[in-house]
């Protein structure tokens, strides 16, 4: 087995209401900030273990699907890295 970080960064998919980001986006602009746009997401960084990466990989995409995201509303991204 091998040890992997994964990290999951979920997002709300366009054109889904971001009420957090809007207020954030206002705040900015208001500062002085010239925006076009701006998302809020959500990170997570996993560490497990695995026969190889696409193993991992393939075990966090559950996770993302069964709990960390809702793909209704939800895009995500996986990227992992074996752990030294």
């Amino acid at each position: 087995m091998t040890a992997y970080t994964a990290t999951v960064t979920v997002r709300l998919k366009h054109g889904v209401l971001d009420p957090e980001a809007e207020t954030t986006k206002r705040s900015l602009e208001r500062l002085g900030f010239d925006l076009e746009a701006l998302r809020s997401t959500d990170r997570y960084e996993i560490d497990l273990e695995a026969e190889s990466a696409g193993d991992a990989a393939d075990e966090v995409e559950e996770m993302a699907e069964r709990l960390l995201a809702n793909p209704t509303i939800h895009d995500y991204d996986i990227d992992v890295a074996e752990r030294e």
